[in-house]
């Protein structure tokens, strides 16, 4: 008997799927039989991708296409489904963060953040994701099938804690504030996600969102993880192996009764 939580010969579309957390669902997706198109700014070569993924070469590929480019998008699709057929599962999980040891206008205080990069979050994290399920979205409502998984964040549900980064000020001396584009952009998929739910429920087109909490990279201060962690109720940061099954779930017919929700993955950050 197939399995409920089967994603075996799906296909499915990962943007942004050569980061950190995007190569985990594609690992995962993978690992499970699907086939995964990675939508990549760059492009990515056949020994490349042998490289980063030597288990599933033969089910992973790389398409060009930016998601703030329409026309992009569309050759992608249309030469994936050309390759593939019309996928299954996309997961819109391309997206920027002002960088903590970036310019400093990208953490300046909210009275003084520069326009450009908010524009620049906005762009990506939110119209890049309305355009790539207006391409992909549009494919699979014609199909009559289809599961679209956004990628949030817990500054998607609640604001960033500027106590969190206080350090930074004491200690380089200057004005640091976690920016208003990220948290704006998060938490407009929350109500993006409802919107498509009830626009494709009757095209067959599920859409949810997943909400994901801090996860260990290795990459934050410890000051930073040190006050982070007293705010987390299971006292750790994410796993990123957590973070695949997830999307193994809502790929598959285990969830198939659900759309227009947000499950939340962060340890309890936001149940305080």
């Amino acid at each position: 008997m197939t399995s409920q939580f089967s994603v075996q010969d799906r296909v499915a579309v990962v943007t942004g799927g050569l980061g950190q957390i995007g190569t985990q669902f594609t690992k995962t997706l993978a690992a499970e039989g699907a086939k995964v198109a990675i939508f990549s700014r760059r492009p990515f070569s056949a020994a490349q991708i042998a490289e980063k993924f030597p288990e599933h070469t033969d089910r992973i590929r790389v398409y060009v296409a930016s998601v703030t480019d329409k026309a992009a998008l569309e050759a992608a699709t249309a030469q994936l489904i050309e390759d593939w057929g019309v996928p299954h599962i996309l997961i819109n999980n391309a997206g920027i963060d002002s960088k903590p040891d970036g310019n400093a206008d990208q953490n300046a205080p909210f009275e003084d953040y520069p326009q450009k990069y908010w524009d620049e979050v906005i762009d990506t994290n939110l119209t890049g994701v309305m355009l790539t399920s207006q391409v992909l979205g549009s494919k699979m409502a014609e199909a009559g099938r289809g599961s679209i998984i956004m990628v949030g964040s817990m500054y998607g549900m609640v604001s960033p804690n500027q106590a969190l980064y206080a350090y930074r000020e004491e200690r380089d001396g200057k004005p640091f504030v976690k920016a208003i584009s990220y948290a704006a952009s998060k938490s407009g998929l929350l109500n993006m996600t409802r919107y498509l739910a009830t626009y494709w429920a009757q095209k067959g087109v599920r859409v949810n969102l997943v909400t994901f909490g801090g996860v260990k990279t290795g990459s934050f201060d410890k000051e930073f993880i040190d006050a982070f962690l007293e705010r987390v109720p299971m006292g750790r940061q994410a796993e990123i192996e957590e973070f695949g099954p997830i999307v193994q779930f809502l790929g598959s017919e285990a969830s198939s009764y659900m759309t227009g929700a947000n499950l939340v993955l962060d340890g309890g950050f936001t149940a305080w």
